[in-house]
């Protein structure tokens, strides 16, 4: 039974090129899109951008920001322009983060990238709707089409204390928001909070930006970890992400994404669980019915709904594989 059939108030809107509705329907009627793992790559770099097309990534986040200094800015961005332009990319999602709107750069940006049509351009230090607003516009006047999607990065007090209107301008189709990606390096200097084991001064924070996200139909993705060579910590911190709810992850180095990949991934375990539940519920006996014994435990109906997302993740994720 959909959501509205049973009387409930549904909005269509885009995410990442993916119907959603703040009353999902089942989650089947969804496009999923892995965003598993999402590698940070410089602008100014050729060579790493060439490689990228060959990485075992989900997506790759072209950087003009903070990867790229001031005197090569205009360089950077005519080097991104004609990469993107040449694709070569396969299914990897495609992604360029500009400067600031605020900064001598941003426009020139946002003019250059909407004519190379990425999959989407993140907007750094997004603490407002205005931000967003002000891009969707520019998108729009520079002739981009609606594929191309606006990512915001929630990297600072002010972006978490808003999160929740931020994110609601994914109800607005001209601001084309569709995923929000925390930048905890620059919550960590924001807050002066220390870097401590588990990240338990960040996770109100964590939580906080996670909600804001969900209620609107919003993939969001959790920050980058810098100890290149801990890969036990890397790891640590993408299962407590994946068990925070984050659909992904931020990578500074392609030698992370082989972990990434494996623990936002349903393991076959949940997947086999995940067909279990669907199939319970799909027998006769259980037509109308909310609850059920499954194995010693009781079953709701919305798990038979993340489960199949659980499956249709994982079939996403397989399709890429294969493909």
């Amino acid at each position: 039974m959909t959501a509205a059939a049973a009387g409930k108030r549904v909005w269509r809107g885009w995410a990442g090129g993916a119907r959603v509705s703040l009353c999902p329907e089942p989650i089947m009627d969804a496009v999923i899109r892995p965003r598993r793992s999402l590698l940070y790559m410089p602008g100014s770099n050729a060579r790493a951008l060439d490689k990228a097309r060959g990485l075992p990534v989900d997506g790759i986040i072209i950087d003009l920001e903070d990867a790229v200094a001031p005197e090569a800015k205009a360089e950077a961005r005519s080097r991104v322009v004609q990469a993107v332009q040449a694709g070569g990319f396969g299914p990897r999602e495609v992604v360029v983060r500009i400067n600031g709107l605020d900064t001598p750069w941003g426009h020139d940006d946002m003019a250059a990238v909407a004519q190379a049509r990425p999959d989407a351009v993140l907007l750094p230090k997004v603490a407002s709707p205005e931000t967003l607003r002000v891009a969707g516009g520019m998108l729009r006047a520079a002739g981009a089409p609606e594929s191309v999607r606006v990512w915001a990065m929630i990297e600072t007090p002010l972006a978490v204390l808003s999160v929740r209107e931020i994110a609601a301008c994914a109800l607005d189709p001209s601001m084309r928001l569709a995923c929000l990606v925390m930048g905890t390096n620059d919550l960590v200097k924001e807050t002066r909070s220390r870097v401590a084991p588990g990240r338990w001064p960040l996770l109100p924070l964590l939580g906080l930006s996670i909600a804001g996200a969900r209620a609107y139909g919003l993939d969001i993705l959790d920050g980058v970890y810098n100890e290149l060579k801990d890969e036990a910590g890397f790891r640590a911190e993408c299962e407590q992400g994946r068990d925070l709810g984050f659909d992904g992850k931020t990578l500074v180095h392609p030698g992370q994404i082989e972990a990434a990949n494996a623990i936002f991934a349903p393991s076959a375990e949940e997947t086999a669980g995940a067909q279990e539940i669907i199939a319970a519920f799909e027998r006769p006996e259980n037509a109308g019915r909310g609850v059920i014994q499954l194995g010693g435990r009781m079953v709701e109906r919305m798990h038979a709904d993340m489960a199949r997302r659980t499956v249709a993740l994982g079939q996403a994720i397989g399709a890429r594989v294969a493909g």
